[in-house]
């Protein structure tokens, strides 16, 4: 019943911006915490960002802080990432994770949240 659905992502150029949504249906989404991770081809599930329920919190992985952003309209049940200053080396599948009332603050594995988006595909060419 819970979905997460991504859209967004796309093929863009080094140095350019993408914004990528996640919508949330069959939860109550203000209870939750979001997050972006992403994953790389080969590579393992990498965290990027959190955002708390009622979006006044939010953390970043060194990987991408200060280009990124995390942002949620609970009145649309929607997660933002926004993306700028994009490298070769965000290359990946983004996906969405929701977590009932999960602290952000810290990085917890994947395994840690309780629903899952499908991922969006982000390429950066160079």
């Amino acid at each position: 019943q819970v979905q997460l659905v991504e859209s967004g992502g796309g093929l863009v150029q080094a140095g350019g911006s993408l914004r990528l949504s996640c919508a949330a249906s069959g939860l109550t989404f203000s209870w939750y915490t979001m997050a972006w991770f992403r994953q790389a081809p080969g590579k393992e599930r990498e965290f990027g960002a959190a955002i708390s329920r009622s979006g006044s919190t939010t953390y970043y992985a060194d990987s991408v802080k200060g280009r990124f952003t995390i942002s949620r309209d609970n009145a649309k049940n929607t997660v933002y990432l926004q993306m700028n200053s994009l490298k070769p080396d965000d290359t990946a599948v983004y996906y969405c994770a929701a977590d009932y009332a999960l602290r952000v603050g810290a990085t917890f594995p994947p395994r840690t949240y309780d629903y899952w988006g499908q991922g969006t595909q982000v390429t950066v060419s160079s």
